[in-house]
């Protein structure tokens, strides 16, 4: 059994020596150690090495790795291996030198510094470009080449990085110059990068540079700070060269690129989340609160509104709202939609398209407002406000006759008509929900065209209550959808009884039921005259008493329907016997009451026969009136126009118009001499007997749907009357309460409690004052009072 071997520490010249001891100490006798006792082992011929000095043999190491160090220094081939190197190193720390070795070390690294890497630097700081410079300082990563591990375990003596790190800091980032020329250097990179310019930027450069920061412990106190001073200085330079330069459009999207290149050079180079959020910071102040003025400025963002483009408008939004602006937008987007609305509501030369303009308008701005907006509450609320301010403007012009009554009202109320009248296949395209008329007579699924014209229906009748709502002066709207419904209801035009009912409970909804009774009236005595009709002729055909006219009759409540003007009208024998019959088998079931006889409103049926072919006409009653005037007389003896006048008794106006329409329209059952477009006094009138068309029953009572010039003015000025009759009474009220007033309390009191109608303009209720202390209802005391005189 061998004995317990040591073995020595490697000696000055590297010689090794075994030795055995004699005896086992401490050794316990068992089984498995059967031979135990004194052993020698023996080495023959073992040469005794000579013990060298170990000052010399340090020297000559050091030497060496001076030699090497300076090599490693000056980026030379290093004249010895790495594993010579290695083992020198080990055998003086195993010789107890790693003190004296780590000193000089140190005193090696630092002379390097300040000689071979500082002095040149500082030399080259005028001269050399600050990346430069920073790329030769990355040397610093020589002193990671020797590690020591008595070093790591040594708590009174640095790392070798720490060492490295440490040194750099106190010798070369301590330098004012060198440290702000290196601070420069990396913000030049980025300077580089941000302006793409000619200089190729070195991306793990600049990663080193970051990764020095956070070494060197001077990232957040020197670097971040300068970092941001110079994005600063770019941000401000960039925005004042975008903005004389750019659209607006142009600028927004430059912005939201220049947000993505910055947010990603961050996370390119894993700069800290304290450098993101303040640059964030800078962008949003400097690009955006900064050039505020620029980013709201009305007449810019007007015309991306007026181009309706999405895209910009949505960054432009995002841009203003990351700082909490988007509030800044509202006197722009207000002004466009005031100037805008206000075009559209006083253009005479588009007049009958208003409503159309208007509702694609509302249109576009709820786009806008949904998509490019984000549902924003101060900007709809800028929308509404500002729809409701242009569509309630006022002025004296030829479209309202001189009046003040505001258009929009007149026109909702002929645009429902229009809708009501035509059903879905009168519905602009622009505005279907399907992109244009629902409208397919060939479909064989009659029930499913039918559903989808009444959902269609429904769909536009909501769009125009909508922007009813913003109308305040309901009184036009009331007038003329009255005489329009009146119309639809007396000739039958109707397209949907269901939309008409619909229309009705929306309009009841909206205004109230006091607004509505008379239209709801007007309904019941439709329903009535139809039963009253009906009974009348039952009772004719239980007498045998047939007339030769189909007579059918509408009473009507004088107080809930239009008033209409008596014209004067000769009517034929036969159709005069049915109306008498008739007016006394009413005066006889309702006692006390009075017909009054509206001609102008009556239409007929009429069978004519032409040569070219049998036809059913539809005409009104003065169209029939003057047709069969022309029965039993020779097709070549024409008629006179003084004749007609005297046979019919119609006015010049009313008969010329009557003509005009039988024998210069579409179509041309009489034929007029000469030709023209025009009635003249000396022109004669024969039966055409060349008229032919494809349909046998044809339609040509148009003129009756059709409002004249003289009964708009008739309406306008009826509701003008109307609303200084209720300014009169409003003040009559509120001086009859109060007694004694001043005249802005008055002023004031008469808009609020007319406000339901519309804003009454100041100067018209000092009118009415006017009127009222001429008719004695009140008079003007001093101070500029007034006095209710009971």
């Amino acid at each position: 059994m061998i004995g317990r071997s040591a073995v020595s520490r490697p000696q000055a010249n590297g010689a090794l020596s075994l030795n055995a001891s004699s005896k086992e100490e401490g050794m316990t006798l068992t089984n498995f150690t059967p031979h135990t006792g004194a052993r020698r082992l023996v080495v023959k011929n073992l040469r005794k090495a000579p013990r060298a000095d170990p000052e010399d043999y340090f020297n000559r190491v050091w030497g060496q790795l001076d030699s090497a160090l300076s090599a490693i220094f000056t980026g030379e081939k290093v004249p010895y291996s790495n594993e010579e190197l290695y083992r020198g190193v080990e055998n003086l720390c195993r010789q107890d030198k790693a003190p004296v070795l780590f000193q000089k070390l140190l005193e090696k690294c630092k002379h390097n510094i300040t000689v071979r890497v500082k002095e040149p630097l500082v030399a080259g700081t005028r001269s050399k470009r600050n990346d430069d410079l920073l790329r030769a300082m990355t040397i610093r990563s020589i002193f990671f080449y020797l590690d020591r591990s008595y070093l790591l375990h040594s708590p009174s003596q640095p790392s070798l990085e720490e060492m490295g790190i440490s040194q750099f800091r106190s010798h070369i980032f301590a330098d004012p110059a060198l440290k702000s020329r290196t601070l420069e250097g990396a913000c030049d990179l980025v300077e580089y990068d941000r302006l793409d310019s000619e200089h190729s930027v070195d991306n793990s450069l600049f990663q080193k540079a970051i990764q020095m920061f956070h070494d060197l412990g001077v990232y957040t106190k020197d670097f971040e700070p300068k970092f941001l001073e110079c994005t600063q200085t770019f941000l401000f330079n960039w925005r004042q060269q975008e903005l004389s330069v750019k659209s607006l459009a142009d600028y927004i999207e430059a912005c939201r690129l220049l947000f993505g290149r910055e947010i990603a050079r961050c996370d390119l180079y894993r700069l800290d989340e304290s450098t993101r959020k303040d640059l964030v910071t800078n962008l949003e102040e400097i690009l955006v609160a900064q050039a505020q003025a620029s980013l709201v400025e009305v007449k810019a963002v007007s015309e991306l509104l007026d181009r309706g483009e999405m895209k910009p408008l949505e960054q432009l939004f995002s841009l203003l709202e990351r700082k909490g602006l988007a509030e800044k937008l509202r006197p722009a987007f207000e002004a466009y939609i005031n100037t805008q609305g206000s075009s559209i509501v006083f253009d005479e030369a588009q007049e009958d398209k208003m409503v159309i303009r208007l509702l694609e308008f509302k249109r576009k701005l709820d786009t806008i407002w949904r998509i490019a907006f984000q549902k924003h509450e101060g900007l709809g609320h800028s929308l509404r406000e500002a729809f409701e301010s242009f569509i309630n403007k006022a002025k004296k012009s030829n479209m309202t006759w001189g009046t003040d009554n505001p258009k929009p009202g007149e026109m909702i109320a002929k645009y429902v008509d229009m809708i009501l009248r035509g059903g879905a296949k009168a519905i602009p395209a622009t505005l279907a929900h399907s992109g244009g008329a629902v409208h397919d007579v060939d479909n064989d699924d009659m029930d499913d065209a039918g559903g989808d014209e009444d959902a269609e229906i429904s769909r536009q009748l909501d769009q125009v209550l909508d922007m009813f709502r913003f109308v305040h002066g309901k009184a036009v709207f009331e007038a003329f959808y009255k005489k329009d419904l009146a119309r639809r209801l007396l000739m039958g035009r109707s397209a949907s009884s269901d939309a008409e009912k619909s229309m009705l409970t929306r309009l009841k909804s909206e205004c109230g039921a006091g607004f509505t009774h008379n239209l709801e009236q007007m309904f019941k005595d439709i329903e009535l005259a139809r039963e009253e009709i009906t009974s009348y002729k039952i009772i004719l055909e239980e007498h045998h008493k047939l007339p030769s006219v189909d007579l059918n009759v509408n009473v009507l409540s004088a107080s809930a329907w239009p008033t209409y003007p008596d014209v004067a009208v000769e009517v034929p024998p036969d159709i005069s016997r049915a109306i008498m019959n008739f007016e006394q088998h009413y005066k006889v079931k309702h006692t006390g009451r009075k017909l009054t006889w509206k001609h102008a409103l009556a239409h007929c049926q009429l069978k004519a026969s032409f040569p070219k072919g049998n036809k059913e006409i539809v005409v009104s009653s003065f169209q029939a009136i003057v047709m069969l005037l022309f029965n039993g007389r020779p097709s070549n003896n024409a008629m006179p126009y003084a004749e007609i006048q005297a046979a019919t008794n119609l006015t010049a106006a009313e008969l010329k118009r009557t003509l005009q329409s039988l024998a210069c329209a579409r179509y041309r059952v009489l034929t007029k001499s000469p030709k023209g477009k025009e009635v003249d006094d000396t022109d004669t009138f024969t039966v055409n007997l060349n008229f032919s068309d494809p349909k046998y029953r044809i339609k040509i009572n148009a003129i009756q749907l059709k409002e004249t010039k003289e009964e708009n003015k008739e309406t306008h000025e009826r509701v003008a009357a109307d609303r200084h009759y209720e300014t009169q009474a409003a003040i009559v009220r509120i001086m009859k309460s109060r007694k004694t007033i001043t005249h802005p309390d008055l002023v004031a009191e008469v808009i609020k409690a007319t406000k339901s109608r519309g804003v009454l303009d100041p100067v018209d209720i000092k009118k009415n004052i006017e009127k009222l202390i001429e008719k004695d209802y009140m008079e003007r005391e001093e101070n500029n009072t007034y006095t209710y005189l009971a």
